[in-house]
Parts: structure tokens; sequence; C-alpha cells
């Protein structure tokens, strides 16, 4: 028996021709009171009434998804199809989940995200702004997904990673540890991009043997068949002499010792001579 809320039969909405109606709280739970408002559902099978999961403000959850545990979704948010949110999750802003992804543990989605198809995010993950997460994507632990960046497919984006930009994930790509795939980068197939790698710019990683990375001396160097970077410095092409005069430039901008320069420069000839050589095999 529902003593939890209870549907405004005079409060209701179409919304995509399906009726909605405005809920109350019948009872005090979590942070609700008794009488408060809430958002729009189309039945009682869209909220459960055993825990203290809530829909607030003009926020709708309809069709056969489903609210539990102590999950909240607010604002604008929508939440539909066979979609379940629970858990310690929040869904707000103009975000949407559907079909038949889930949102759990205390991960959020907000700004205009959308997860959706088979997608799950969990645990402390967060998907924002304009991201999408959908297929059989997996995003979780700290991980972040932003921006306009797209994560499908069968790809894993977990750890402290953050995709984010024009970025996209997808395939069977891992992105995990502390690494970061923003700007217009692809990453993509079986590549697994770690540690604190960065792929950025213009990058097409699909293979492990797409991505060189170390970490030396508090710099990051990521190496990609298309750029490299040395901490926050970017060069779209590295087969020249330029990459390395560049670099020398920026080491001693950083007032870099010229014995981490050298190490640095040896590990670029390294990463780039591997790159090339990998290439040359895939031919």
């Amino acid at each position: 028996m529902n003593t939890k809320y209870k549907l405004i039969e005079s409060d209701f909405k179409f919304h995509l021709g399906i009726k909605l109606f405005r809920i109350q709280a019948c009872a005090s739970f979590g942070s609700v009171r008794k009488g408060a408002l809430g958002g729009y559902i189309q039945g009682e099978h869209n909220l459960s009434f055993v825990d203290d999961a809530w829909v607030y403000g003009n926020a709708h959850v309809y069709e056969n998804a489903l609210v539990s545990g102590n999950a909240q979704v607010s604002g604008n948010a929508w939440v539909y199809g066979n979609a379940h949110v629970y858990g310690n999750a929040q869904v707000y802003g103009e975000a949407r989940v559907y079909e038949n992804a889930q949102v759990s543990g205390n991960a959020l989605v907000y700004g205009n995200a959308h997860v959706y198809g088979n997608a799950q995010v969990y645990e402390n993950a967060q998907v924002s702004e304009n991201a999408q997460v959908y297929g059989e994507a997996r995003v979780y632990e700290n991980a972040q997904v932003s921006g306009n960046a797209l994560v499908y497919g069968n790809a894993h984006v977990s750890g402290n990673a953050h995709v984010s930009g024009n970025a996209q994930v997808y395939g069977n790509a891992q992105v995990y540890g502390n690494a970061q795939v923003y700007g217009n980068a692809h990453v993509s197939g079986n590549a697994h991009v770690y540690g604190n790698a960065h792929v950025s710019g213009n990058a097409h990683v699909n293979c492990r043997e797409d991505l060189f990375f170390v970490s030396w001396a508090g710099y990051s160097i990521t190496i990609t068949p298309q750029n490299i970077s040395v901490g926050c410095k970017l060069w779209s092409r590295y087969g020249s002499l330029t990459v390395f005069k560049e670099y020398k430039g920026a080491a001693e901008e950083h007032n870099m010792s010229d014995e981490t320069r050298e190490r640095h420069m040896k590990i670029i000839r390294l990463g780039c001579s591997i790159v090339k050589r990998r290439k040359v095999t895939k031919r």
C-alpha cells in the first residue's frame, strides 16, 4: 500500500500524448516534508513508495521507467522508456535518461546530458553538459564525461578519467586511470588509454599499439599517430625535427634542467620510432 505519496488527479498534463500527474508527499521522508508537491509521473509504477526516492519540480518520469532507492530526479529532467534511476543517483537540469539505461550509485547526470540504450552510469561517475552515453557503454568509479563528448558501443570510462570537448570513445575502447581524452580526439577499437595520458587535438587511437605513454619527472608524455603532447603542450606533427626544437624551447621556458630535458627527448624519439614502426607493420 502506498502511504508515501499520492497522484493529484486534478493536477495533470499531457506530455507527448501521455497523461502525467503531479505527486504530493503523504508523509515526511528524507528531505521531503509531508504535503510537499513533487514532479510528474505517469503512475505509481514510476516511483517507489518503500524508500526515499523522489521526483521534484517539473521533472517527468513515465512509460516503464522507475526511480527508486534514494534517487532524485529534478529540474526539467525526463526519465522514460525502461530506464532505472536508483541508489543515491541524481538526474537533473535538462538531462534525459531513457530506453534501457541505468543510473545508480552516487552518479550524477545533469545539464543537457543524455544516457540511453543499455548504457550504465554508476558509482561516483558524472555525465554533464551536452555529453551522451549510449549503446552498451559504461561510465563508473570517478569518471567524468562532459562537453559534447560521446561514449558509446562497448566503451568503458572509469577511474578518474575525463572525456570532454568533442571527443568520442567507442568500440571496445577503455579510458581509465587519470587519463584525459578531449578536443576532437577519437579512441576506438580495442584501444586502452590510461595512466596520466592525454589524447587530444585530432588524434585517433584505435588499438593499444597506437598509444605510447610515459610519465617521468612530473611530466606526462603521450604520443599517438597524429600528435604528441608533453604536459599541456601539443604538437600536431612529430615526424620532423620541428617538434624537438619546439619542445626544447618549451622546456627552457619551464626552467627544466638539461638532464631532464635530454631524458624527455630520448623518450620522445623512442616513442615516435615505436609508433612509426607499428604503423608500417599495420600496413
